[in-house]
């Protein structure tokens, strides 16, 4: 284990009013394989977003043309980001799992954790309010007399069908996994980054993404400036629930307490 792996645990500790805690091997290798998956997810989503916006410039249909095959390579930049994702999840879970299974002796959670600790209401909430809203303006573009923006439409609820799956099977793991702890500090700091992992999963950047992509037709319409206005709107709103909800170290004491 890196010097710098266990220092930054320290400060992590103490971040999350567990500075009398010892910052151990199996809790820094647990932060350290989160930061790594968390850098590695920002430039795959930088990545992905950069594949569009070149595809979109390279092969923007000119008249007679399909626009199938730049929907397509859009499509499988998705594809390829969804899967990615995923294995990152993987990732971390593996170490989970190996740093479990390295303790001695387990505790185990007081009480079920529900997503409603974990999570919290106003991020669900807001998660679902965000998908719920780019799907609603996939479908109403539909009936508009323009090939190119349904065909775009149809692979934005698609991809947001994997997305959704992909995230509520992820979450399902956050809350149902064991702990891995072998006393009470070490409970509440695998708490911690349960809520710390759920919360950083429903932060909807790609849901962000996709209608501004995808919902492009011949030319500019109302749907370009919802899909703009859902991306503010939601900024806001998460910057909200951020500012007047309870902390990560709060809300993972109040799960714990939970009977």
């Amino acid at each position: 284990m890196r010097q710098a792996d266990l220092m930054e645990a320290g400060r992590w500790l103490e971040r999350h009013g567990l500075a009398d805690a010892e910052p151990t091997p199996l809790l820094a290798a647990r932060l350290a394989v989160r930061r790594r998956a968390k850098l590695i997810d920002s430039v795959l989503l930088a990545a992905f977003l950069m594949g569009a916006a070149l595809t979109h410039v390279l092969g923007l249909p000119t008249e007679g043309t399909s626009s199938w095959p730049r929907l397509l390579v859009l499509a499988a930049l998705v594809a390829g980001l969804l899967a990615a994702q995923r294995l990152l999840g993987w990732w971390v879970r593996r170490t989970d799992r190996r740093a479990g299974a390295r303790l001695t002796r387990r505790v185990a959670h007081p009480a079920e954790l529900g997503w409603p600790a974990v999570l919290g209401r106003p991020h669900a909430v807001f998660a679902v309010a965000t998908f719920t809203g780019a799907v609603l303006l996939a479908v109403s573009v539909l009936p508009v007399p323009d090939s190119d923006l349904r065909n775009g439409a149809i692979v934005v609820l698609i991809s947001l069908a994997g997305a959704g799956v992909g995230v509520v099977m992820q979450l399902r793991q956050v809350v149902a996994s064991p702990a891995v702890a072998d006393d009470e500090a070490s409970l509440t700091a695998d708490v911690i980054m349960r809520v710390e992992d759920a919360r950083a999963l429903v932060t909807p950047s790609l849901v962000w993404s996709l209608p501004a992509i995808f919902l492009y037709g011949e030319s500019l319409g109302w749907w370009n400036a919802v899909a703009m206005a859902l991306v503010v709107a939601g900024a806001v709103a998460l910057c909200l629930i951020q500012l007047r909800t309870a902390g990560v170290g709060t809300a993972a004491r109040r799960a714990l307490a939970t009977r």
